[in-house]
């Protein structure tokens, strides 16, 4: 694949984005937000009932980026090595030999994520967060790029258990597919009632275009007043008699090169306050943990919605230095 320059991020996004939509019915702005969140370097993760999309998406999107894509189905009785992989003692040669777990890939579907347990789970965090596995001591490099899409059922569901903190922490963003209504639904049987969209997919890019655009991502300005808008945010969050504990200065970057990511597909060179106040929900809604035991996804969006609303918006010039 070609070297992606800066003003071809928009071009590209939007090829990714028609791509996975002729899989994907109906779901744009879910479809744009994941863009941005790889783009911008993260990992996804997706709440929704089963039967929603959520395998479908992560595996579209793998496609359309041409890249290895492994997918794990989490149970209860799932180990971490299950996961990491482990070494196996070989009594023909008499040594130990490695077996790499699904985690050596460039994504990494983690279906239905909060079905095994918390130890399970934890196994990931090392993955995520610095791209790298340990297995009896011995330290491995992932590829690049390594994203992991995690599907979760609601907590209400039977047989779930909740996330780590410290792992919710490590996406990203959070989001929903979303109820669809009549047309969409009537739009999915036309689709697929002769077809199978996802084995027709072609990829539209490589793993170096997208490792290319996360570092013309990093270029985009954002002003001073923006930085301390997104501040600001973190610091009510910190605040609110609502929320007993707040947004990490991890979710502070997570939603400065996310929104960085959202303005390059835009086609801008800049963050504007509509980024920080459209992505603040997906991004900050899962790092906070609400009063009173509630901590469901749309809670969760609608305090930090709250939050935002309450803030007074930047009217500097956020588009020059």
């Amino acid at each position: 694949m070609s070297e992606i320059k800066f003003k071809d991020i928009r071009t590209l996004a939007k090829e990714i984005g028609d791509n996975v939509s002729k899989v994907i019915v109906d779901k744009d702005e879910q479809i744009k937000l994941i863009t941005a969140g790889i783009f911008a370097g993260g990992h996804i993760l997706i709440e929704d009932n089963p039967g929603t999309g959520k395998t479908m998406l992560a595996k579209s999107f793998a496609k359309s980026m041409n890249v290895d894509f492994k997918r794990v189905q989490f149970t209860p009785d799932l180990m971490p090595s299950d996961i990491t992989g482990l070494n196996i003692f070989n009594q023909k040669e008499s040594e130990f030999k490695l077996v790499r777990g699904p985690v050596f890939t460039n994504v990494l579907l983690a279906d239905e994520i909060n079905r095994a347990t918390p130890r399970t789970q934890a196994s990931l965090l090392e993955a995520m967060e610095e791209k790298q596995v340990t297995i009896d001591g011995e330290t491995m490099k992932l590829d690049a790029p390594f994203i992991v899409f995690a599907t979760e059922n609601p907590i209400e569901t039977s047989g779930t258990y909740p996330l780590p903190e410290a792992e919710l922490d490590r996406f990203l963003m959070k989001l929903s597919m979303g109820d669809n209504d009549k047309i969409t639904e009537l739009n999915i049987i036309e689709r697929y009632i002769e077809d199978a969209p996802l084995e027709e997919l072609t990829a539209v890019c490589g793993s170096e275009d997208i490792m290319n655009v996360r570092e013309k991502v990093k270029n985009v300005f954002v002003h001073n007043c923006i930085r301390e808008y997104i501040v600001y945010i973190a610091l009510e969050t910190r605040r609110s008699s609502k929320i007993n504990m707040g947004v990490s200065s991890r979710g502070v970057l997570a939603l400065v090169r996310c929104a960085q990511a959202y303005a390059a597909i835009d086609g801008r060179k800049y963050v504007e306050p509509d980024d920080v106040k459209k992505l603040a929900p997906y991004v900050l809604g899962h790092r906070i943990i609400a009063f009173g035991g509630v901590n469901n996804f749309n809670y969760n969006s609608n305090l930090i919605g709250e939050i935002v609303d309450g803030i007074a918006v930047p009217v500097e010039d956020w588009k020059d230095a």
